[in-house]
């Protein structure tokens, strides 16, 4: 007879499992609570402990660890001495384990869980069983997913459990209990950036495609997954998010992030195309559809207000990828919502994003940092030109600093307070940067209260220079480059203002 240990945490689908392998002939050994279910079920189960003939003990720490179980999942079929010992020994061979693991995870996540609570829900058996089983695929059959009860009896009822079928639940197996590992060990590290990076992901979806069409790609959530996130969002309407996508709603839940004050974010290619603000959600996005009208074609929308009548019916004139907002008015969701294609997703704003580590794919491996959470304040301003700020012009840089570190360096934001107005991004130098951002931004209304942001030091007085001699008058910069004096020297003898922030933002 071939035999079946079972031993679950999670009961869903257990008895009409078993009841299907009694009827294909398996004998059933089970475990603890799992042994008590199939017997109230009215199944024939033989308990652990007369397998091992050795009670559990520990409070159930010590069940499975015994030859008696490994054995009976190790042993290799094809080889005479191999059966041969489980014969002296009088063991019976185990053909199927079914096992998943103490919830952890499930754990961990309960409001005020005591240390010690969690390290009781490590499970330790039932890795060793499944790891066995696995390792022993050709002859055991490992299952660990519920889902698949159905797809292992269907193969077993038409006699088609091939060796591929083996390898995959096999795979599986491995796959969570490496997981799992690595989310003990991420709860149980205290160090930030530890010897051996393990960091568990559990696949969200499958995307269509990546960034073009010729790659596959797939979204991953962080096993315990962040609140605030595309991927926790809710889709009301429009089509399956795209690689693309997510990475744009991602770079605008980010830049949103940043302000307290009814803001619109527009988003293109993970740059913000327009930031602006207002006393109505309407007026936020005049602001930011007015920075770049161009550039927000195809574009992410990010707000951090409920979506009204009038500032749906204004985006529902162009052509958008994603808009996502706290929540739609039932008006507004009727109006945008004509688009069978626009994406509207829900999801509560926070200016509080929390510190984790930024992880980023390089050829061989990753490099990871922490995110860039610095806050931009008055208070961390030094004014070092003769000339001062008014109090328009410190409101504005302040707003100018929170934009400009979400843009690819060099970056460089022109903007008044509650307006961006032109955005240079990516160039090779600087003062290229300089020149497009005050290009874009120089015949738009309100330049003339424009000031300027650069997220990294100047590294010669160049950019004060071009950026004065187009009628800027106050610039934030984080200083630090040894010609500082040079850019100081070039806005005092151009009436200036210059402010060093003490913070570089660069975002490769």
């Amino acid at each position: 007879m071939t035999r079946a240990l079972l031993s679950v945490s999670d009961k869903n689908g257990l008895v009409p499992f078993a009841q299907k392998l009694v009827e294909l002939g398996y004998e059933l050994v089970s475990t603890g609570g799992t042994h008590k279910v199939l017997a109230e079920a009215g199944l024939d189960v033989i308990a652990i402990d007369d397998v091992t003939d050795f009670p559990e003990m520990l409070d159930g720490r010590v069940k499975t660890l015994h030859p008696r179980v490994h054995a009976g999942l190790l042993a290799r079929r094809d080889l005479p001495e191999h059966m041969a010992k489980l014969a002296e020994f009088n063991i019976t061979p185990i053909d199927l384990v079914v096992v998943n693991l103490y919830p952890f995870k499930a754990t961990i996540q309960k409001p005020n869980v005591s240390e010690a609570e969690a390290i009781e829900n490590i499970d330790i058996g039932g890795p060793s069983m499944l790891r066995s089983a696995a390792k022993n695929f050709q002859s055991v059959l490992p299952i660990i997913d519920p889902a698949d009860y159905d797809k292992v009896i269907e193969k077993l009822e038409t006699d088609h459990v091939d060796e591929a079928f083996r390898q995959g639940l096999a795979a599986k197996v491995f796959q969570h209990t490496a997981a799992y590992d690595a989310l003990i060990a991420d709860y149980l590290t205290k160090s930030e950036f530890p010897t051996n990076l393990t960091l568990p992901y559990e696949k969200f979806d499958d995307m269509r495609y990546g960034e073009n069409p010729h790659q596959n790609a797939a979204a991953y959530t962080t096993a315990l997954p962040e609140s605030y996130s595309v991927l926790n969002a809710n889709i009301l309407h429009g089509k399956q998010l795209s690689y693309n996508n997510i990475r744009d709603a991602d770079a605008a839940l980010r830049i949103i992030a940043e302000f307290d004050d009814t803001t619109v974010v527009t988003v293109k290619h993970m740059n913000p195309a327009g930031i602006g603000q207002g006393q109505t959600l309407e007026v936020a996005w005049d602001a930011a559809f007015a920075a770049d009208d161009i550039s927000i074609f195809g574009g992410i929308v990010a707000l951090n207000r409920e979506v009204d009548v009038a500032t749906a019916e204004k985006m529902h004139n162009i052509f958008l990828e994603i808009i996502i907002a706290p929540s739609f008015t039932p008006e507004a969701f009727d109006i945008l919502s004509a688009k069978k294609n626009l994406r509207l997703l829900t999801l509560p704003f926070t200016t509080k994003i929390s510190q984790n580590l930024e992880v980023t794919s390089i050829l061989g491996g990753v490099v990871v940092q922490e995110r860039d959470l610095i806050g931009e304040s008055e208070a961390n301003f030094e004014v070092v030109s003769k000339a001062q700020p008014t109090d328009e012009q410190l409101r504005a840089m302040i707003f100018a600093q929170k934009a400009v570190k979400h843009v690819k360096s060099n970056a460089i934001v022109v903007a008044r307070d509650g307006q961006t107005l032109g955005i240079g991004a990516g160039q090779p130098n600087r003062i290229d940067s300089v020149i497009y951002a005050i290009q874009k931004a120089e015949k738009k209304p309100g330049y003339d209260q424009a000031v300027l942001a650069s997220d990294a030091f100047f590294p010669m007085d160049d950019s004060v220079q071009y950026a004065a001699d187009h009628g800027i008058k106050a610039i934030v910069e984080p200083g630090g480059s040894i010609k500082d004096k040079d850019s100081i020297a070039k806005a005092d003898e151009l009436g200036v203002v210059l402010i060093f922030s003490g913070s570089r933002h660069f975002k490769h």
